[in-house]
């Protein structure tokens, strides 16, 4: 009868289009109809099926999204290049498949693609209760007794999961039975497999409860959009495993971010950092001098930040930061000789090709003769900073005390030396950095590094503009100083007897340096921090 002339109507390309879909326990339901000039809706064709084993294990709002997208697929010889209206009885998933809507980026893994999917589509998404969607809920609850092959998206699901947690010494089953043990876990995954959830919510269950809509359930573990969700009693566990290269409060968050979630976490690895002697004892004082930003280069490893650490642990330590994606090399020597340092910038730039520009101190093996050779036969512009100016240089300063830090902290830890500074390279090289908000390998290699966290659970030039304007609106109330050719200064003498000697602009030499004739035989290079106008000018001496 349903399916008979006297009910079904013919294919008429003028009348507006109207597909309600419906997802029971057990089956989907679908319903494509046209809406008469009348206002009336007249079927065209209904379809139902039954859910396989893997899809019954869904939660409702996944269920209720399969049905949409299966439904298109279904009807897609009508649908497509035809603009048309969905109906879904299942209030979330309209602001989730909005097309005026971006997608959000907490949603489900699964909603995530179902919603690219539907993006291709010329549509519209309305709400309907479930008692006015009876024709589809009807279809849904008797579906066509035949099981369809799993969801397109099931098999590379698993295999996604399944690679990355499958072998982890704390992998999803150890994760999965002790979630299924905790109090508030277990309930939430039972919330989420039925998409019922008590009407006077505990504050146990809050937090998640305002996360209903992104969270899923992946072999049995909980998920919130692709962060684990991991139960109390394995929180000590992954706090140690992301204090591995004790590095500090801010990237420990910034590293969790991109595996885990429960309630608490930042506050918790904030704790946990306090109360790591090795981080506690070797913490740094802040930051307090004042900068002049170099500009971001254009692309990785076109301006390169070197200096020596030591003599520490009984080495020199050679730190080289590439000022574009802030990737580090360290690397020890016995000797940090104008020899030495050739042979291993010549190594590196062997791996990483030769970049435009090295920014150095005045270490004596950078103002050798020798080096200075290496420098221009290889085309590099070598920028030293004003002596006793660090800030210049400050990007590889700040690596070098990073990193005398974090070794200082891994004193007591297992392994040797070479060891240690491994471990801290390749957790500082996979954490995101404060001013990128990207990490150094995804931005050097467009990919992130393998490391341990990544066994337990299965992503630019975007923030460092707004850093760099930033860290300019707080300097810009200082009042720039600057000199011309001639002009009769004082200059800072470090020498311990004097404080100020009298010079005269030479010359120029970078937007903050100048060279000053103190004497006929004497050019001393200065900042401009380390210069002051002469009230009354005196002549440098003659020669004699």
């Amino acid at each position: 009868m349903v399916a008979s002339e006297k009910v079904l109507m013919r294919y008429d390309p003028d009348l507006p289009l109207r597909l309600a879909t419906d997802a029971s326990p057990y089956g989907l339901g679908a319903v494509l109809s046209y809406v008469t000039r009348e206002g009336d809706e007249r079927p065209i064709a209904y379809a139902s099926r039954t859910l396989n084993k893997a899809e019954g294990n869904y939660s409702q709002i996944d269920k209720e999204g399969l049905s949409i997208v299966w439904a298109v697929k279904k009807f897609f010889n009508y649908l497509c290049e035809r603009y048309f209206t969905l109906i879904t009885d299942h209030q979330p998933l309209k602001f989730i498949f909005s097309p005026s809507r971006g997608i959000p980026a907490m949603s489900a893994a699964r909603q995530q693609r179902y919603a690219i999917f539907l993006s291709g589509m010329n549509y519209t998404i309305g709400y309907r209760n479930s008692k006015a969607n009876a024709n589809a809920d009807g279809l849904s609850r008797l579906p066509i007794p035949t099981t369809s092959p799993s969801s397109e998206d099931e098999t590379s699901e698993k295999l996604f999961y399944t690679a990355i947690m499958d072998s982890a010494p704390l992998g999803p089953v150890i994760i999965a039975r002790v979630s299924r043990q905790d109090p508030i876990l277990s309930q939430v995954i039972k919330c989420v497999q039925q998409d019922i959830w008590p009407q006077n919510v505990t504050q146990a269950l809050q937090p998640f409860y305002t996360r209903r809509h992104e969270l899923t359930v992946q072999q049995n573990c909980l998920l919130w959009g692709y962060r684990l969700l991991v139960p109390q009693k394995l929180h000590k566990q992954i706090l140690n495993m992301l204090n591995d290269g004790h590095l500090g409060i801010v990237r420990m968050k910034n590293l969790a971010r991109s595996y885990f979630w429960w309630p608490g976490l930042d506050k918790d690895i904030e704790k946990m950092a306090k109360s790591c002697s090795g981080c506690a004892m070797s913490q740094p004082d802040p930051l307090l001098t004042p900068l002049h930003p170099w500009r971001w280069p254009d692309k990785p490893w076109q301006r390169i930040h070197i200096d020596y650490a030591g003599p520490f642990l009984n080495f020199m330590f050679l730190v080289i930061v590439d000022a574009h994606t802030k990737w580090v090399e360290i690397i020890p020597t016995a000797t940090s000789t104008s020899s030495a340092t050739i042979n291993i910038l010549s190594t590196t730039f062997a791996r990483y090709g030769i970049p435009e520009q090295v920014v150095s101190d005045n270490g004596p093996q950078f103002t050798s003769e020798d080096f200075r050779a290496f420098m221009s036969s290889n085309g590099i512009k070598h920028t030293r900073s004003a002596p006793y100016h660090l800030a210049t240089n400050g990007l590889a300063e700040r690596m070098v005390q990073s990193f005398k830090n974090a070794m200082k902290a891994a004193k007591h830890d297992e392994g040797s030396m070479n060891l240690k500074l491994a471990r801290f390279l390749l957790a500082y090289r996979n954490s995101p950095h404060s001013t990128t908000g990207e990490s150094p390998a995804s931005l050097m290699f467009g990919r992130r590094l393998r490391i341990r966290l990544d066994i337990c659970t299965p992503r630019i030039q975007t923030h460092v503009t707004g850093k760099l304007q930033k860290q300019e609106q707080h300097h810009s109330q200082a009042s720039p100083r600057t000199f011309s050719t001639g002009d009769h200064v004082l200059v800072r003498d470090y020498r311990g007897y004097e404080r100020w000697q009298h010079g005269q602009i030479s010359s120029q030499t970078g937007t903050h340096n100048y060279e000053i004739e103190i004497s006929p035989e004497v050019i001393w290079r200065r900042h401009s921090d380390q210069i002051v106008l002469a009230s009354n000018p005196v002549p440098p001496p003659q020669a004699t």
